[in-house]
């Protein structure tokens, strides 16, 4: 008897566990943002659009390969990727994840934001780590580094504030030498990996993060091509190609390689106990786009 009441006990404690999971699953709220559309008009271009909508170039092509990124026509139906699973990483500050050349801002109140980025380009690779912000400039100069200076003798060694300082009206330095996250006076790098190591953001948006930050806050980068997370009950997965497939995506809007990403380990191990809920077919369609599309993978 006594046996079967620690069975039963063992079962009881199972079943709780279990809807327990299932839950805080239901609760959480891993995805921000809602996907959208746009239809194009004549005078439309694809950098246009991504930043009347706060996308990066190449985010808004890998989600159109099909269209002309110069002269896409009108009445052409785009989808916008405005919807993003947030990076695995502490929620607290600023997150970078390189692979889908976002940031994300999470405020010790509300709801965290997220903005496109350009990062550093082959060879001079944004680091991943931890840092803080160390300090935070308006109207900064811009010194070049040796390095740069090296690479094109005409730099001079000291650009003042203005339209041709590459690092726009606003800098946030971080507590790694010779990187900050800044603005741009090359708006159509957005989105892209071609600065030589910093983060840069369109004018409007390091205006706006500007505003929001603190010498203090950490910031924490990442390379995560897959990401996953749970939104109203619902296990959305997203998948970027690699960073150094970048410039494959801004000619063709697909990656070189047409071998897709293998997620379905880090996928059932995410989905936990709703494991029977998959599927596998969309799960197998974003493994093979690598588009960065967020997608709804239970049923």
């Amino acid at each position: 008897m006594n046996l079967l009441l620690a069975w039963i006990a063992t079962i009881i404690a199972l079943a709780v566990g279990i809807s327990g999971q299932i839950a805080a699953a239901e609760k959480r709220s891993d995805v921000i943002g809602a996907s959208g559309q746009y239809e194009t008009r004549e005078e439309d271009t694809l950098l246009d659009i991504a930043r009347t909508f706060d996308l990066g170039y190449v985010e808004i092509r890998a989600a159109n390969p099909e269209i002309d990124p110069w002269m896409p026509g009108a009445g052409r139906v785009l989808t916008l990727p405005t919807q993003f699973v947030l990076p695995e990483a502490p929620r607290r500050g600023i997150v970078i994840n390189l692979p889908d050349l976002r940031l994300y801002y999470f405020p010790s109140r509300g709801d965290p934001r997220s903005f496109p980025i350009g990062i550093g380009g082959e060879g001079k690779e944004t680091p991943v780590g931890q840092t803080k912000i160390s300090a935070k400039r308006v109207r900064p100069a811009w010194y070049p580094t040796k390095s740069e200076r090296e690479e094109d003798p005409d730099l001079p060694e000291f650009v003042p504030p203005g339209p041709d300082n590459p690092m726009g009206d606003y800098a946030i330095y971080l507590g790694w030498k010779g990187y900050a996250i800044h603005g741009t006076n090359k708006p159509d790098s957005i989105g892209r990996r071609d600065s030589s190591g910093c983060i840069r953001l369109y004018p409007e948006d390091i205006e706006n993060l500007f505003k929001l930050v603190e010498p203090g806050t950490p910031v924490t980068i990442v390379n995560q091509p897959v990401k996953l997370g749970w939104s109203g009950g619902e296990l959305y997965l997203e998948i970027h190609p690699e960073q150094f497939e970048t410039e494959a995506l801004e000619a063709t809007g697909a990656p070189p390689s047409t071998i897709g990403t293998d997620a379905d380990d880090l996928v059932v191990k995410a989905a936990g106990p709703e494991a029977h809920r998959l599927d596998w077919y969309a799960i197998h369609l974003a493994e093979t786009l690598r588009n960065g599309v967020a997608v709804k993978v239970t049923r």
